[in-house]
């Protein structure tokens, strides 16, 4: 402030100085030597041009090039925009070539920068086309919104950065992996459908077949390569057809079904023509009683059986003889008893294939075969009249048997294989003999869920490997039981301890915390003697649990006590919720927290429990300070911004600004309240406030200074100023030490900080030493300078100054008050 002030106020140059001496006219160069400067500067420009230059110096050349053609070749090579614009600027009105070449240029650099803006927002939209394709549900000409948009990538690749080719890749990759499995879920409905046909046409073939056969003469046997071959074409095409999908369970039973008849069809077809010369003697035999021996009547019923043709099928004219001659012994009757048994053994029968044919639709080998056994035995038991309603099941389920089997054996032979190599691996293995023990134990468990295995050399490998990897584990477990013994014993001693303990506690004054630690080591120290023999630690085991039962007792009821004291300091911290005044709630608050550190032993859920209902209870009263907190910080936003456009006016005034704008400023600020502003703003408030009083308070002394500089020229004048003076000063001038106006002056200059003139320098030491010694010093400042240095201008003023009161002294006294101001 005090250099504006002095700016201001600043000493007026004297009349006299001399005026800056102009410069003399310079000679003008003749034509022949401008000519030859030109050519020169020409050639200048022309290398430089060749040298590759800057674009600012093409842009000074394009200025002020020696000729048009260089000045227009120097403007065609500029290429950046904003100098380009500069030279068109300078250019304008001055020389239309360069203006029309830089015009151009500038025309093609914005037609070059709209293009590429326009690939630029090409390349993002194609970018956010090809996400959206990859997420797209909507499959519909998918394939080819995504060739349009590679089509049209290929035209905007080149512009686009890595980061943006990668996004879009990746994209198309989506894209098309997914068009890809689109492709491969059609194509595999597609093979689905057509193994779906060609199942239907099988069961057809074999439907219809059957029932070519069931129409068919006994006269006439069906041709058995005829029938072989369409046995095994249908099997592969049913094999095809099935192969990698689902078939319903019915559809593979029906063709189960079909399959087993056609088969048991041609078995006896190829039966009977391998019998064909033994039928034809049997059937030479006469029929009657007398002439068929019991060994003829006995092979025919054994060829029959054999031959065992389907039953709902006609029966070939050849059977026939076979059959009466067998037809005329009259089979035994059955006793009722026997009937009974027979009776039972079937619904037995029935009972075991119900459950074969669910584990064999379970591919449960070992219990389908452990049921077919079973079955087997059951289906011996009953007699022919019996047994024969169950053969052709029997003939099904032994079909699926042996696939289930040989399916199965596929399977497991090499995995039963790798368990051998395994075992074998294992066994020459140094390891821990618990860990080697639990490997052997979990091959062996792995083998048996195999099923078993029907070759015995690969048993017998598996078991030989089996014995001598468990061999190391032999004596380490039977070291083990040492341990056990030895933990056993341990066991003992922690009994003996807790009960000594139980025995001897004060439960009135006994330390809760303590014993709960006691009950937790006995608990851990009971688990670390392990193993042991469980025989023999049932009854210590049990002596243990009475133990903690009884240590436990107490501990519970010490536990629910604190609890309950828990509780109530959660209800006080709930309580505390609404309560007013908050910060009070607070410190209550903080106090239950210091309660609940203070409370004993409680159940590890239970506490969990309590002390989640106290956090939230804590949590809203604190809740509450945030709220207000969050409440006094929008209050604060709000007020710093109506602060800040008050600030903004008030930044706005300078010390050239009217006394009246300063204090109406002034009067803005202090409205503000400060309570409410941030720490900064209220800063910048009072910092403000500080600044427009220290410009006011300039004015003001510049103000007062005017007005005692013109009372004091009006006094060395002579003119009366006493009326025009302000009224305290006749006590000020009464009360100055000034003896005569030249030390009235110096004294002003003493003051003021202002240099006397050489011809009163020893005066003004004089004086300065007369202020040593009264004790003022010689260089008082703030409110006390002003007030003496005012006494000085009152007295000067009112009191008479006398013929010495001259003008230059009057000028020098107005010149320590100009000073004044600008210290």
């Amino acid at each position: 402030m005090a250099a504006f002030i002095q700016k201001l106020f600043r000493s007026r140059k004297s009349p006299d100085a001399a005026p800056k001496s102009r410069k003399a006219p310079q000679p003008q160069p003749a034509p022949a030597e401008q000519e030859d400067t030109r050519a020169s500067q020409r050639e200048e420009q022309l290398r430089t041009m060749e040298a590759s230059p800057s674009q600012d110096v093409l842009a000074k050349i394009a200025i002020e090039g020696a000729t048009a053609d260089i000045r227009q070749t120097a403007a065609s090579r500029l290429t950046d925009e904003s100098i380009l614009q500069g030279v068109q600027k300078q250019a304008k009105g001055k020389d239309k070539g360069v203006y029309q070449t830089v015009k151009l240029t500038l025309q093609k650099l914005r037609e070059e920068q709209a293009r590429l803006e326009v690939i630029s927002q090409t390349i993002t939209t194609l970018i956010s086309h090809a996400r959206d394709q990859a997420r797209s549900d909507d499959t519909k000409l998918y394939e080819a919104r995504l060739e349009s948009l590679l089509k049209q990538w290929s035209e905007v690749e080149n512009h686009a950065s890595a980061e943006q080719a990668q996004t879009f890749l990746q994209a198309v990759h989506r894209c098309k992996e997914r068009i890809a499995a689109t492709q491969s879920a059609a194509e595999e409905e597609k093979r689905e459908l057509e193994q779906s046909l060609q199942r239907r046409e099988t069961l057809n073939m074999l439907t219809s077949t059957l029932d070519e056969l069931k129409a068919q003469s006994p006269e006439t046997l069906p041709s058995q390569a005829s029938l072989d071959a369409l046995q095994k074409t249908q099997e592969n095409r049913w094999l095809e057809a099935t192969r990698d999908t689902t078939v319903e369970k019915q559809e593979q039973k029906t063709y189960e079904t079909a399959m087993l008849a056609l088969r048991n069809y041609l078995s006896a077809v190829k039966r009977i023509n391998q019998e064909r010369e033994t039928i034809a003697e049997l059937s030479a035999v006469p029929d009657s009683q007398e002439d068929a021996s019991e060994d003829q009547r006995a092979r025919a019923k054994t060829l029959i059986q054999e031959i065992s043709w389907p039953e709902g099928y006609p029966s070939p004219a050849l059977l026939e003889p076979l059959r009466k001659l067998v037809g005329k012994r009259k089979p035994p009757v059955e006793a009722p008893a026997d009937q009974e048994r027979q009776k039972a053994l079937a619904a037995r029968l029935q009972t075991d294939l119900q459950q074969l044919e669910e584990a064999l639709e379970a591919k449960q080998l070992k219990e389908s075969k452990q049921l077919f056994k079973a079955a087997q035995q059951h289906l011996r038991d009953l007699d022919h009249r019996h047994g024969k309603p169950f053969q052709a099941r029997m003939q099904l389920l032994t079909g699926q048997l042996r696939e289930l089997s040989d399916w199965q054996g596929f399977a497991t032979e090499p995995k039963q294989i790798a368990l051998c190599e395994q075992m074998e691996y294992l066994a020459d293995q140094p390891m821990d003999p618990e860990a080697k023990a639990e490997r052997i134990k979990d091959l062996q468990n792995e083998w048996r869920e195999l099923g078993g295995s029907s070759d015995r050399s690969l048993w017998s490998r598996f078991k030989a490997a089996s014995d001598k990897a468990y061999e190391p584990c032999k004596a380490y477990f039977s070291a083990k039981s040492g341990l056990k013994q030895a933990n056993l014993e341990k066991r003992t001693a922690i009994c003996d301890q807790l009960e000594t303990f139980l025995d001897n506690a004060d439960w009135s004054s006994i330390d809760w915390k303590a014993a709960e630690r006691i009950h937790q080591t006995a608990r851990q120290e009971w688990k670390d003697a392990w193993p042991v023999e469980f025989r023999n630690n049932r009854q210590v085991q049990k002596r243990f649990d009475d133990l903690l039962k009884r240590l436990e007792a107490p501990l519970d009821e010490e536990r629910r006590k604190n609890e309950g004291l828990k509780q109530e300091i959660v209800q006080k911290a709930q309580a505390l919720a609404d309560y007013e005044p908050l910060q009070d709630a607070m410190n209550q608050a903080k106090a239950l927290q210091t309660d609940w550190q203070a409370v004993g032993i409680t159940r590890h859920r239970e506490d969990r429990k309590l002390w989640q209902a106290f956090r939230n209870a804590c949590d809203q009263i604190f809740a509450r300070r945030d709220a207000e907190r969050t409440e006094q910080q929008q209050a604060s936003r709000a007020a710093d911004e109506s602060a800040q456009a008050s600030l903004q006016k008030s930044v706005e005034i300078t010390g050239d600004s009217d006394e009246r704008a300063i204090a109406a400023a002034v009067a803005g600020l202090r409205e503000i309240g400060a309570s409410t502003l941030s720490k900064n703003v209220r800063e910048q408030v009072q910092q403000e406030k500080q600044r427009l009083a220290q410009i006011l308070s300039g004015l003001q002394l510049r103000s007062k200074m005017a007005s005692w500089q013109s009372l004091v020229l009006a006094a060395a004048d002579g003119a009366a100023v006493v009326e025009a003076a302000p009224d305290h000063w006749t006590a000020l001038a009464d009360a100055s030490d000034a003896q005569d106006p030249t030390e009235l002056v110096i004294r002003a200059e003493i003051l003021c900080g202002v240099p006397s003139p050489d011809s009163d320098q020893q005066r003004r030491m004089e004086i300065q030493v007369q202020r040593l010694a009264d004790g003022m010093g010689s260089s008082d400042t703030g409110g006390d300078q002003l007030e003496d240095v005012e006494k000085l201008v009152a007295h000067w003023c009112l009191t008479g100054t006398g013929p010495a009161a001259n003008r230059e002294l009057a000028e020098r006294l107005n010149g320590a008050l100009s000073n004044l101001i600008n210290s």
